[in-house]
């Protein structure tokens, strides 16, 4: 009988790839849903939970990304704890960037690696991105 044995990924091991999407009429969900798994770096087979393994990621288009639903009537809350202190922010009035970032920032996982692995995503609105010298390679949202 073979034995087998679990893989676990050493920090000298890890390469953090630049990849480019273009986010251009492709669902908010969708695309929000296949950055959180570049960011943590589920696609790879030498995942592993403790490890920050992501990519480096570039989002192009943000402005032209398309919402299913009607995205125009959500409302986004927080507070601070103190009473009388719940703030509201209608999603009309948040950039579609920001939106995006909001969306990937629920979907990765609440630990320790969260802040680091969102200090890899570099969100652009245009088409136009500063991450040319990194040469990163461009990736289609399935």
């Amino acid at each position: 009988m073979a034995e087998f044995k679990t893989y676990s990924m050493k920090a000298d091991e890890v390469n953090h790839k630049w990849i480019l999407v273009d986010v251009t009429d492709v669902p908010m969900g969708r695309a929000a849903t296949f950055i959180a798994n570049r960011l943590t770096g589920k696609y790879m087979p030498t995942y592993t939970p403790h490890m920050d393994s992501g990519d480096y990621v570039v989002v192009i288009n943000a402005d032209k990304i398309k919402y299913n639903g009607d995205k125009t009537t959500k409302t986004y809350y927080r507070h601070s704890g103190h009473p009388g202190a719940l703030k509201e922010i209608k999603a009309e009035t948040v950039s579609s960037s920001n939106m995006l970032e909001r969306a990937i920032d629920g979907m990765l996982p609440k630990n320790k690696l969260r802040d680091a692995r969102m200090a890899r995503l570099r969100i652009f609105a245009g088409s136009e991105h500063d991450h040319t010298a990194q040469k990163p390679e461009k990736v289609e949202v399935k």
